[in-house]
């Protein structure tokens, strides 16, 4: 993930979103989460949250198994979050998320090494800043030198740049020699940098370098570019910053003018956002400036504003700040109490903080105020720990200023002198120090102020002529500083030519820019969306169910195109009106409505005789018609034809409450949107035509097969009947001869015997004709499965198959055939035993009965394998004549056989295909060679 994107980049990607779905529209919504975090905080939590969602509902569990990167995401959508609350100033709640981020991070697998190790330095890096704000420097520096080594393990220098950059402001707040010492020549070879992260980090420093250096005006230069950088790769919280500070510079070139432009920017960029680092930070500078002006209600009520939005993070630098400028303003108010109290809030803090800078502002600003309260020694005491910290930090400035409040306060109380003291006073004891440190400060000009003070301290020993020659300098100098302030508001208004310059060429720059980067966005629009209706026209074009196609049709359309109500209008068998097929308003059906072709004012049927798209645009101003009855009014409408071929099958049409909704690229998407929905409701059709014609053709076929069926079995059932009437009737006769003799009393004992004879003879005959009638009608009785009637249980293939056999080899053996059994042991099943045996039965019937016509004896076989673990393969092997292959497809149909008439009913096999297929949830399948045999394999799960 990269650390920082261009605005333009957003753009782009904002463009995409709507049209992703599944795991690339998830990408893009966590980049662009991660991306706009502080551009816009809400939004970036939403999609966040949209993107949790996403993966916890909507992908599915194999979507979601396969989406490796889906664990960097969560972690990554933690630290938006974490960012977003940091910003709010909620430090616990950030330091929380972020902690889990980082551990998130930690767990990745080394496959993603290069993201895991990224996450991890942003996460220390938001861990450093929550450690700023808290003013806990000790984390701050430990998080900043585990952001770089992570940083530097990826090898990503985006990340190590910031970090860097963040770790040298830091320490040029509490060393600036130091931190000179150790950074200034890497960052001036960064300055010119390619990389725009890199150099915009190098420009920050020389900012900082500068300002702390009282260079203003080429702190301020560097202080622009890295602004403009930030504005433009969405850092809006140092870019305000930034221009709080571009605002302080300009203060201290006396232009207060420019300062407040500056700081009315940052304002107005940091207002909205309600982030309370930020507003508070420009209220801050804004009460400086105010102050430095003279303004001082307005400076206190800016400062009181300042205080309360920046009290939850009341560590934080920017807060401490604020104490000093409060501090100050009490001074020049004359509220010495007030101001006592500020600089002890802010030495406990500073002091916290270890902020060098702050720890001798406050103790300085305490001795002016213990001083005017009548308070000396403790002014004096105060002050000379102020001295000694100047001396520690070696900043000179602070030191003069130190060494004048010193005299200040010998002036107005009668002290006891230093013990090093060598001059003829305590106050020019301190004075001429800070003579002498000004003299060793190159560029720095002797204040008119500090001489005025040299020559009160002078006049007050009686030193008069010391006192004019040095309220002379005193003139000179101000006339010099006076040259200097209006060298510093030229350099102001120079720095400020050259920022609208460098703002002119670079909107010019953005300009061509994005001129060229539209013509590139629309062809790679048009090559997108092109590349879409592909897809499109393939998911519709594949459907032959209307109802789909409908469904389809609306979920594009609306994906597409800005749509209030849709409608698809087709013929009806007439062709003398149109009847909506299908209609949706704001995601709500419409009631069907009916066009007649005679209407001299639809537009649906001007559509039709036209056959083209016609758009209509209504005018807010007019009264709007309702285009489709019972709609909400519009502002655009679009009709186009279904057209097939040269075949109309109706209108399809779409209205907006936009004005100037469809543009010439919204009608050529529509345009093809019909054509594809013609040509899916036109195979719709035709697939519904052939349907019905094919189930017309299966009920006739199933009616000729039922009606030679029925001819087949009367047949079959009218030799057994016929003969067993015939010999009823024959019995019956010689019955009512015996009881004719017997009545006549002339029966004879050869009489009886032979009816006797006759008698059981008939019998005979009867059973056997009424045995093959009853098979016959149990056969049919089998077409229809009944699975109430078996019974499901565990048992061993080997023994079933076996004792089948053995069953039937009476009958095998009679007709003169063998069978052999090669099935393994082990092989268990839970499923019908019986509706097996049945099926194996039949099959051995219909190869005695088939396979072996005008032939001698044959062999059968009957073998199973294990071709998966939770699966049978059965092969029932035959070598007889074989199947012809136009019979192959046809031999599990029922009614079906070679040998209608002559014991076969056709019903053997398809009762074996109802019975694998039904019963034991299996497949049955047959092949076959003329003169070779013909198997038969059953594909049979071990359990069902």
């Amino acid at each position: 993930m990269d650390l920082l994107v261009t605005n333009d980049v957003i753009a782009c990607w904002e463009d995409e979103l709507p049209f992703l779905q599944g795991i690339p529209r998830l990408d893009k919504m966590v980049a662009l989460a991660w991306h706009l975090r502080q551009r816009d905080a809400q939004r970036a939590v939403l999609l966040a949250d949209d993107a949790d969602a996403m993966m916890n509902y909507v992908l599915s569990d194999d979507q979601a198994l396969a989406y490796s990167a889906g664990s960097t995401a969560r972690a990554r959508l933690l630290l938006v979050r974490a960012e977003a609350l940091w910003l709010y100033a909620k430090f616990d709640e950030a330091e929380r998320l972020a902690i889990q981020a980082l551990q998130a991070f930690s767990a990745i697998d080394a496959a993603h090494a290069g993201e895991r190790e990224q996450g991890s330095s942003d996460a220390h890096y938001l861990l450093a800043a929550i450690a700023h704000n808290r003013g806990q420097i000790t984390t701050l520096f430990e998080q900043l030198e585990l952001a770089i080594a992570h940083a530097q393990m990826c090898r990503d220098a985006d990340r190590e740049a910031m970090a860097n950059a963040f770790l040298a402001t830091q320490m040029i707040f509490r060393d600036l020699p130091k931190a000179i010492e150790r950074w200034n020549i890497r960052y001036k070879t960064e300055l010119d940098d390619p990389r725009p992260i890199v150099a915009a980090c190098a420009q920050e420093y020389f900012f900082y370098v500068g300002s702390l250096s009282s260079d203003f005006g080429s702190a301020i230069a560097h202080a622009i570019l890295a602004y403009e950088f930030c504005l433009d790769y969405g850092e809006l919280r140092r870019a305000v910053t930034l221009l709080s500070n571009i605002g302080d510079g300009f203060n201290s070139l006396n232009d207060h003018q420019a300062a407040l432009q500056w700081l009315q920017t940052a304002h107005d960029l940091a207002k909205p956002k309600a982030w309370p680092a930020s507003v508070g930070g420009t209220l801050v500078q804004m009460a400086e400036t105010m102050r430095r002006l003279g303004r001082f209600d307005a400076a206190k009520e800016l400062l009181t504003d300042a205080l309360e939005t920046l009290a939850p993070m009341s560590e934080a630098r920017m807060y401490l700040m604020a104490l000093r400028y409060q501090g100050d303003l009490s001074l020049d108010l004359g509220d010495n109490e007030q101001a006592l109290a500020s600089f002890r809030l802010l030495q406990e803090k500073a002091d916290a903080r270890d902020q060098l800078d702050f720890r001798i502002g406050s103790r300085r600003g305490q001795a002016r105020a213990l001083s005017l309260l009548g308070q000396p020694q403790e002014a004096i005491n105060i002050a000379e720990h102020a001295l000694m910290l100047a001396k520690y930090s070696k900043d000179n400035y602070r030191r003069i200023d130190v060494l004048r409040v010193l005299a200040a306060i010998h002036m107005r109380d009668n002290l006891p002198a230093p013990a090093d003291m060598s001059a003829p006073s305590a106050p020019l004891h301190y004075l001429q120090q800070a003579l002498d440190l000004a003299a060793n400060i190159s560029g720095y000009n002797v204040t008119g102020e500090l001489l005025d003070e040299v020559a009160d301290a002078q006049a007050a020993i009686g030193h008069f002529e010391e006192a004019f020659n040095l309220s002379r300098l005193a003139i000179s100098s101000r006339e010099k500083i006076h040259t200097q302030e209006a060298t510093n508001r030229a350099t102001a208004m120079q720095i400020s030519h050259q920022t609208e310059r460098m703002r002119a060429e670079g909107e010019h720059l953005r300009e061509l820019a994005n001129a060229e980067a539209q013509r590139a966005e629309v062809l790679q629009q048009s090559s997108a969306i092109l590349e879409r209706l592909g897809q499109v026209g393939q998911e519709i074009t594949g459907s032959l169910d209307a109802n789909a196609v409908f469904q389809a049709l609306n979920r594009h359309v609306q994906g597409l195109l800005h749509v209030t109500a849709f409608v698809i209008y087709l013929m009806d068998a007439d062709q003398q009106s149109m009847t909506s097929a299908y209609g949706v308003e704001n995601g709500e059906p419409i009631a069907p409505d009916t066009v007649y072709m005679s209407s001299m004012v639809s537009y649906s049927v001007r559509c039709i005789k036209q056959r083209s798209d016609i758009l209509v645009e209504i005018s807010p101003e007019t009264e709007i018609p309702e285009l489709i009855p019972g709609t909400e009014p519009v502002l655009s409408t679009l009709f186009a034809p279904l057209m097939s071929a040269d075949t109309v099958l109706g209108v399809m049409t779409i209205q907006s409450s936009r004005e100037h909704a469809y543009g010439e690229r919204e009608r050529m998407i529509f345009r093809t949107l019909c054509a594809y929905g013609a040509i899916a409701l036109a195979n719709a059709d035709a697939y519904q035509r052939l349907t019905q014609t094919q189930e017309h053709l299966v009920a006739q076929e199933k009616l000729a097969a039922l009606g030679s069926l029925v001819a087949g079995v009367a047949h079959e059932l009218n030799t057994p009947i016929g003969n067993c009437l015939l010999v009823a009737s024959t019995l019956q006769d010689s019955t009512n001869t015996l009881v004719q003799k017997l009545a006549q009393q002339s029966l004879r004992r050869s009489d009886l015997s032979q009816f006797c004879e006759e008698a059981k003879l008939s019998a005979d005959i009867m059973m056997r004709g009424l045995s093959s009638a009853a098979t016959l009608v149990s056969s049919f009785k089998q077409v229809a499965v009944d699975r109430t009637s078996e019974h499901r249980r565990p048992f061993e293939l080997h023994q079933v198959v076996h004792d089948i056999i053995a069953t039937l080899n009476i009958r095998i053996a009679h007709a003169g055939h063998m069978v052999m059994q090669d099935i393994p042991m082990g092989i268990r099943m839970d499923s019908y035993p019986g509706s097996l045996g049945q099926v194996i039965t039949n099959l051995i019937e219909n190869a005695i009965l088939h396979a072996f016509d005008l032939r001698g004896p044959g062999k059968l076989r009957i073998s199973a394998i294990r071709p998966e673990p939770h699966r049978v393969l059965i092969q029932f092997a035959d070598n007889g004549v074989g199947i012809p292959e136009e019979n192959l497809k046809r031999i599990f149909d029922p009614f079906f056989t070679t040998k209608l008439g002559q014991g076969g009913s056709g019903l053997g096999l398809n009762i074996c295909y109802n019975i694998v297929t039904s019963i034991l949830h299996g497949q049955i399948t047959v092949k076959s060679v003329l003169g070779e045999g013909t198997s038969f394999y059953l594909d049979l799960p071990l359990e069902v």
